[in-house]
């Protein structure tokens, strides 16, 4: 199914990009609610349960305040298709821990923090000053859920006495299709606990 463009110098193309987003953080919600339930066989500390309940419920915040906007545009959530990339993330790391860390919170979500300060700026360029204000609230916010990502990946590394940096290239490399695409965020990245050599050999490795 084609995914509509999406241009915010026009309301269509704004309802777009907020649909887009909106599906997006509906997604997170349902997988940081999954990584609990489905890896309970994977004994971690009070704190793991914690970090993902608390994303959980600020996604669904996020998604809340989209799909309000959405309403006010005469439109709602499921009004357009949308990409399933997340979806198929999860089933591909539907049986390693390590690997759901590393590519959902650390490559698509860092994705976002990536790319969410250029949208804000387009749809100030197009004075929707209220979907700018929802978008910044999601962008505060999304650096913790990336660095939860890391934090927790960090932690099996160590408890299996792998070097975080390696693993997460194998990893990445092994259940990510495609390259990693600059521009990155690199501030935001490093505050969220990503350095710059864990993504950039991934954006150029021909073997991705």
């Amino acid at each position: 199914m084609d995914v509509p463009r999406r241009r915010p110098g026009t309301a269509a193309g704004r309802r777009a990009i907020l649909h887009a987003i909106a599906h997006i953080e509906l997604n997170a919600v349902d997988l940081h609610l999954d990584i609990l339930a489905r890896f309970t066989h994977v004994p971690m500390p009070p704190g793991f349960a914690d970090d993902w309940v608390q994303a959980a419920d600020e996604e669904a915040k996020h998604f809340t305040l989209l799909a309000d906007r959405l309403e006010a545009m005469d439109s709602f959530y499921g009004d357009l298709p949308a990409h399933a990339g997340m979806w198929r993330a999860a089933e591909d790391t539907a049986n390693d821990l390590e690997a759901r860390l590393a590519v959902v919170p650390m490559v698509l979500e860092a994705r976002g923090l990536d790319v969410t300060p250029g949208m804000i700026a387009l749809l100030e360029k197009a004075d929707d000053s209220m979907t700018v204000a929802a978008l910044k609230t999601i962008y505060a916010e999304e650096v913790a859920h990336v660095a939860y990502g890391s934090k927790w990946f960090h932690f099996l590394c160590g408890r299996h006495e792998n070097d975080p940096k390696a693993q997460f290239h194998k990893l990445v490399r092994k259940y990510f299709h495609g390259a990693l695409k600059p521009p990155f965020n690199v501030e935001k990245r490093a505050e969220a606990g990503i350095p710059p050599d864990f993504y950039w050999p991934l954006a150029t490795d021909s073997e991705i």
